[in-house]
């Protein structure tokens, strides 16, 4: 089994088995979500100064901030070319 891993700008990867939902920080109950977040120290801030346009979601409850746009990091994710670690 490998572990499939998501650039998701910046040189932070993330890996794609642990992610749920990647969503467009717009609204009131991202933005609450992130700011919840932020208070419980689960906040992973992944834009390095610049403009939120993804969050992403993962199992662990952690919410990670990156300046990729959604719809690109999905592509990431379902690309062939994403970085797959062989664990075995």
């Amino acid at each position: 089994m490998g572990i499939k891993l998501i650039n998701i700008g910046f040189g932070n990867i993330v890996s794609a088995n642990r992610i749920i939902a990647i969503v467009s920080p717009e609204s009131a109950p991202i933005k609450r979500m992130i700011q919840e977040a932020r208070d419980d120290g689960i906040l992973i801030d992944a834009t390095y100064g610049r403009r939120t346009r993804a969050v992403i979601i993962t199992d662990s409850d952690h919410i990670i901030l990156s300046a990729v746009q959604p719809e690109t990091v999905a592509q990431r994710l379902n690309s062939k070319s994403s970085e797959k670690i062989d664990l075995n």
